[in-house]
Order: C-alpha cells, then sequence, then structure tokens
C-alpha cells in the first residue's frame, strides 16, 4: 500500500499565497467593475395602465413634479413615468408621482428617453456618452446592455424601430435589444479601415424612418451642408452604406442651421436656413437624394428646434422654436402652422395640445384650428414638451417634469 501524500510546509506557503492571489485578483475585478458603482432597486407591485382620455379637460391642475434633467421630454410607458437627474433613473407612480423603482451608476447621466416600450438610459465614462442600460418601465429591471465609443455629448432620437444616438463626431443607429446597426463618422480603432466614407465632418442632425437614416453633416473644405441618406440596416454594422450623398445648395453655406425635419419611408424633409435671397423653407428629397418640393416657411427655425417632427395617432408635427408645423404623413408637405408655440405637443382624445404661454391650446389636427384653451400656470418660460398618458398631462419644464390633471 502507498504512503499517504504529506502536505509540506512549502506546499501550505504555495496554498496560502495563491488564496491570497485569487482575493486579490477578484477584489481589483470588483474595485474596476460596473456593477461595484451600480444600484438598482426594482419594483414588484402593481402597475395601472392608464386608459385613453376620451375627453380634454376643461381645466389642468399640478400634482407632482420631479427633477429630470437628462430627459428633454417627459417618459411616460404605461402606469410609469420616468425621470433622469444626477445620474439616477427613476420609475414613478403616474398618477402620484411616488417612487417604484430606481437605477443608478456612479458616473455622469447623459441622456434618457422612451424607445420600445422601455426606457433608455446613456452614461459617460472616459470613452465618451456609451454606456447604455435598457430599462423595464413598469419594474425598472435591466434588460440589454451595450457600450462603445461616443462623443461627451449626444442626442437621442427615437426612430421607431431603431434609436439613434448621436454627437458631433459619430452617430449610431440601435434596434431594440442594443444591437448597433449602423456607425457613422468618427471610429478612433476602426477594425475595417477605411470603411467610413468621409472623415472630418461634424453632424449637425438626424433622423430616420424603417428605410431611410438622413444625416445632415459639414464636411471639411465644403462650401454648404451635406446631406447623407444611408440604409439603417446595412450588411455590416461597421460599413455604412449610403443611397445618396450630396452638397445642398450654397445659399445657406454661412449659416449651418440646415437640419432633418422629418423622414418618412425614402422621403426626407430637410429645414433650410434663408440666405442669398431665399426665405427659410422645408425641402423634401426623395429616394435618391434628389430634390422634390419646397415650401416656404413664415419664420426661421431658432437653436431650440433641435429634433425631428413626432408623430403620434397619425399626426407630425414639428416645432420650428417658434412655431407648430404639421407636416404629411406620406409627402410631409405642411398642412398647416399654429404661430407663437413654446415647445413641443401631443395628441388627446382626437385633438392636438400645444404649449403657448400660460396655457394648452386645443388644436384641431386636422386644419390646425385653435378650439379653446386650458390655462396652465408655469414658472418657466422656456421651452416646454408635453407628453400625454392617460388622462393626465405631463410637461417637461427646464430640468422639472410637471404632471398636471
Amino acid at each position: 500500500m502507498l504512503a499517504p501524500e504529506r502536505r509540506t510546509r512549502a506546499d501550505l506557503i504555495v496554498a496560502a499565497a495563491l488564496a491570497v492571489a485569487i482575493v486579490v485578483a477578484a477584489s481589483v475585478v470588483w474595485l474596476r467593475s460596473d456593477a461595484r458603482g451600480t444600484t438598482s432597486i426594482t419594483w414588484d407591485g402593481p402597475v395601472a395602465v392608464p386608459a385613453a382620455a376620451t375627453t380634454v379637460p376643461a381645466t389642468l391642475t399640478e400634482v407632482w413634479r420631479a427633477a429630470s434633467a437628462a430627459t428633454t421630454r417627459p417618459l411616460a410607458v404605461g402606469g410609469t413615468v420616468a425621470t433622469a437627474d444626477a445620474g439616477s433613473v427613476v420609475g414613478r407612480d403616474l398618477e402620484t408621482g411616488a417612487r417604484h423603482w430606481s437605477y443608478q451608476r456612479n458616473m455622469p447621466l447623459c441622456a434618457a428617453a422612451s424607445a420600445w416600450q422601455t426606457i433608455v438610459a446613456v452614461y459617460r465614462d472616459r470613452r465618451g456618452c456609451g454606456q447604455v442600460t435598457q430599462l423595464t418601465a413598469a419594474d425598472g429591471a435591466r434588460g440589454a446592455q451595450r457600450t462603445s465609443d461616443a462623443d461627451d455629448a449626444i442626442v437621442l432620437v427615437d426612430a421607431g424601430t431603431h434609436l439613434i444616438s448621436a454627437g458631433d463626431t459619430r452617430l449610431e443607429m440601435w434596434r431594440s435589444d442594443l444591437v448597433r446597426t449602423v456607425e457613422y463618422g468618427r471610429v478612433d480603432a476602426a477594425v475595417n479601415p477605411n470603411a467610413q466614407p468621409r472623415t472630418g465632418c461634424t453632424l449637425l442632425s438626424a433622423g430616420a424612418s424603417a428605410t431611410r437614416l438622413a444625416v445632415v453633416e459639414r464636411c471639411r473644405g465644403e462650401a454648404a451642408d451635406r446631406l447623407t441618406l444611408l440604409d439603417p440596416v446595412p450588411d455590416d454594422n461597421q460599413k455604412p452604406e449610403e443611397f445618396a450623398s450630396s452638397v445642398l445648395a450654397e445659399s445657406a453655406a454661412d449659416t449651418m442651421g440646415t437640419r432633418v425635419v422629418a423622414v418618412a419611408g425614402d422621403r426626407t424633409a430637410l429645414y433650410l436656413p434663408p440666405g442669398d435671397g431665399t426665405g427659410p423653407r422645408i425641402q423634401v428629397f426623395g429616394e435618391a437624394g434628389q430634390a422634390t418640393a419646397e415650401y416656404p416657411l413664415p419664420h426661421p427655425a431658432t437653436d431650440a428646434a433641435t429634433v425631428p417632427a413626432k408623430s403620434r395617432d397619425g399626426i407630425v408635427t414639428w416645432w420650428t422654436g417658434t412655431d407648430t408645423v404639421a407636416l404629411g404623413s406620406a409627402d410631409l408637405a405642411p398642412r398647416w402652422t399654429v404661430p407663437d408655440t413654446i415647445g413641443w405637443g401631443d395628441a388627446m382624445a382626437g385633438a392636438l395640445l400645444l404649449p403657448v404661454d400660460d396655457a394648452l391650446a386645443v388644436v384641431d389636427p386636422a386644419t390646425g384650428t385653435v378650439q379653446g384653451r386650458i390655462p396652465v400656470d408655469r414658472d418657466e418660460t422656456g421651452p416646454v414638451a408635453v407628453t400625454v398618458a392617460g388622462s393626465t398631462v405631463l410637461e417637461q419644464r427646464g430640468d422639472e417634469v410637471v404632471a398636471l390633471r
């Protein structure tokens, strides 16, 4: 019979050293991990989904408000309103504003948006605003996540089937599982060299439909802004596929105010600022980037008009910074204009609610006729973005979301 193995003192020292090394390595991984800097509190209670409003209210009174500096409009999904501020995304009860769930990271919160009936939060690390987490609206549970290079400031644009994350030098499109479908612009560590069609361009505006991604950019050495039309689902997400790309007329060369108004199917509508004897206008482009129609606007757009048109209940509206313009859902031709609006509106009970000074204008979406006014007591004078959820009207006023009922 073989003698039993005996552990020597050297064996014990080696085993202890290995154990210490494993503990140290695990501690380093933990200290550097995203999980250490993340706090997620979910909700397991009921969430009542509000019934659609059948009438427009005659009066509205504030019922709650909360800080939300990282959103541009109220985020309402079902019976949950998500606010985003100071690194935290909070899911709140629509009726009371009470906190249901929260998600927090120890890094700056760049932006948050609602898409695909979920909440998408984007945080900034050393590579820019590229740490992305999808949260279930009802309970705050974490879903898909992604990380990538990004600019230090980005705008999220809900394009329906996709979400656009756009900065000054780089743009990405994500599908509902946050898988990237398009990478466009600056690529710091290119896997496929020379995959991008141009370099050194400033991205000014973007919008998309299910079949077209439209980007307005200004490139070095070019006299005016450029419109580029891309496939939103190319074969390789690191190699953009262009349908068309051309420099626009030089009449707006010195203004750099061109922006995407709307994309519908294969049509793209751009806002063109005044210049060289031409006034402000909307120009519509076809599938190959050819101009097909042009429509004058009563006033120039302002810097506040930062996002493309919003579609709700078949109504497509664009806020110019001073006026609200309704567009045809197929041809993108302007149908009517309501002047002196102060932000983005939303549909309610067959009407359109548009924010105006000290009120919400009740507008007929077919004709643009103002049918009435609902008085609203506001402290702020800046842009207001409206979201309707059931019988509750939510307003984004600066860095706060205010619920009215």
